[in-house]
């Protein structure tokens, strides 16, 4: 999944507009402007579009975990990272405070069925005999469960 995928993703979800994820990026002292936003939206091969650097969109998810849970004491993130779905799906983990078994009922809401063993391997290190590779499609599932879980939480709200 690109990144500029993720972040369209992540705006959908949580119904950020751009006012708020300039926020977020500036949580992360990783200023971007209204503009640059814009860009970032726009479909590939447009003329404005903009691709995600890895370490723009590692400073977004960094500063969504500051935005969700507070600023952390101590080492501030780093502005060089590499990203791929396993880190996508692990900060997203820690800015909602997910628990395993909340992350497998957002997978199973999304048609997608893990075992605790299965899910852990995406969150060890790359190099633990373990480790397993986050593919595509079990992020794409696991954001449709996040966006499932959100909408039935608005409707209730509005009932």
């Amino acid at each position: 999944m690109t990144n500029n995928e993720v972040l369209h993703h992540i705006r959908y979800i949580f119904s950020l507009n751009n006012e708020k994820i300039v926020a977020i990026f500036q949580l992360a002292a990783c200023p971007q402007s209204d503009e640059e936003i814009n860009h970032f939206f726009r479909k590939n091969g447009e003329q404005a579009f903009a691709r995600i650097a890895d370490n723009i969109l590692a400073s977004f998810l960094d500063g969504l975990i500051i935005e969700c849970r507070g600023a952390k004491e101590g080492a501030q993130a780093q502005l060089d990272q590499s990203i791929n779905n396993n880190i996508v799906f692990n900060k997203v983990k820690i800015a909602l405070a997910l628990k395993a078994e909340d992350i497998i009922a957002l997978l199973d809401s999304a048609e997608l069925t893990l075992s605790k063993h299965e899910l852990s391997a995406f969150f060890r290190k790359p190099e633990h005999k373990h480790f397993r590779v986050c593919n595509n499609d079990t992020l794409l599932k696991f954001f449709n469960g996040l966006h499932l879980k959100n909408h039935q939480a608005i409707v209730e709200i509005k009932e």
